[in-house]
């Protein structure tokens, strides 16, 4: 990597929120994102959420890594400030990876590394992939090919939920009760972590700021497009040549022990670091978690 050294470094711990027009079979959206940096840095760091989360959550990774990397942290389609998809159908791997394919071509990124949570990590593991993709480095953030069916079935249940409350402590406690497994966070991390993913509804009660609609192809899953899911997950996995490293929450059930193992000595061979006490999934609030990105990253 060349260090790019921006003219105006005071200026680099702000984001700018930015919009791209992306398209389904189902028409046009837009997906919003948050831009980190010297917007003339040819080193781009994209930084992709988990399922019901949004770019907000790597603002703490934005700002320790902004003075290296221009960062990118889009709101993936039908969460947060992005736009909704007209048919729920499409919110599926994909459709977000084509979204990724237009945020880089407006980005003007020749290459880039990228940090996917969970969902945001098949993402990345969809693009990375691909024959002439532009990832040059990529951290999987406790997600791999293969996915615990009861860890699924607990993120399913609640997608797709219409949860409304009267008041932002009692939505900010669900949100702090589901979200249990990210392991110890002081209740000001809780706060934002809560604050970043609510919003009033035209009545004044709260709710979680993303189309229910996410849930529809969870619903309309079954066993046998699991099994071929897998199979073409390990494929992809399977094709990527670029470095690749694995974080694990030691106390994840989604991520289990021997699927890490194996992602050890298959595609990429990647390397492994489990983090202590903390489950699915690590959110990179925190300086030691924040110390494993920075190592990959900038090795």
């Amino acid at each position: 990597m060349r260090i790019h050294q921006p003219e105006h470094s005071e200026t680099m711990t702000q984001a700018v929120l930015k919009s791209v027009q992306c398209i389904s079979p189902a028409g046009l959206h837009s997906m919003a994102y948050k831009e980190w940096g010297d917007p003339q840095n040819p080193n781009v760091l994209v930084c992709v959420h988990g399922v019901t989360r949004v770019g907000d959550d790597f603002d703490r990774v934005a700002r320790e890594l902004c003075d290296v990397y221009r960062v990118i942290c889009p709101d993936v389609v039908g969460r947060g400030r992005s736009g909704r998809l007209r048919d729920p159908q499409y919110y599926v791997i994909p459709q977000y990876v084509s979204d990724m394919v237009t945020l880089l071509a407006r980005a003007d990124a020749e290459t880039v590394d990228w940090f996917g949570t969970s969902m945001g990590g098949l993402i990345g593991m969809g693009l990375a992939s691909l024959p002439d993709n532009p990832i040059r480095r990529l951290l999987l953030n406790d997600i791999g090919p293969s996915l615990n069916a009861s860890a699924l079935a607990r993120i399913g249940e609640y997608i797709g939920q219409d949860i409304r409350f009267a008041t932002f402590d009692e939505a900010a406690q669900y949100i702090r009760t589901i979200s249990a497994t990210f392991g110890p966070h002081t209740d000001e991390e809780w706060h934002k972590l809560a604050a970043d993913v609510l919003r009033q509804d035209a009545e004044g009660k709260w709710q979680r700021h993303y189309d229910l609609g996410l849930a529809v192809p969870f619903k309309s899953s079954t066993p046998e497009a699991t099994a071929m899911a897998e199979h073409m997950l390990w494929a992809a996995y399977d094709a990527i040549r670029c470095p690749t490293l694995v974080v694990r929450g030691a106390l994840s059930d989604l991520l289990l022990p021997e699927v890490a193992q194996a992602m050890t000595q298959r595609g990429p061979k990647a390397n492994v670091v489990e983090l202590p006490g903390v489950g699915h999934a690590p959110t990179f609030m925190h300086e030691d978690q924040i110390a494993v990105a920075k190592e990959f990253f900038l090795a």
